[in-house]
């Protein structure tokens, strides 16, 4: 066996780790309140990290005007509750003409 094959099966067995643990441990151990509101806003920043790189950056560079529009577009319409379909076809519409317009 590899070590390619070694990292993906122990991945593997870490992530279904994790699955089983918050079933076999629900209501046996306590959260603090302090703790869950801590765990709550590092998901939101780890969130935001993960859409700025990836609505900004590509092949270690700026990605361009049209993206990052294209995203605040989609989170605009999100924040107003927009259907989905609305959403993408609106973030895909103003990321289209930018790119059209030469500042893709």
């Amino acid at each position: 066996m590899n070590a390619t094959v070694v990292m993906i099966l122990a991945l593997a067995l870490g992530t279904y780790a994790f699955r089983l643990v918050g079933p076999a441990l629900h209501g046996r151990v306590q959260i603090p309140a302090r703790v869950q509101e801590l765990a709550s806003a590092g998901a939101v920043v780890l969130l935001t990290a993960l859409l700025a790189t990836g609505a900004l950056t590509e092949n270690g560079g700026f990605a361009g005007w049209a993206r990052p529009a294209g995203v605040l577009v989609a989170g605009v319409l999100a924040w107003k509750k927009a259907p989905f379909v609305v959403v993408v076809v609106g973030a895909a519409a103003v990321t289209a003409a930018l790119r059209a317009a030469g500042l893709g």
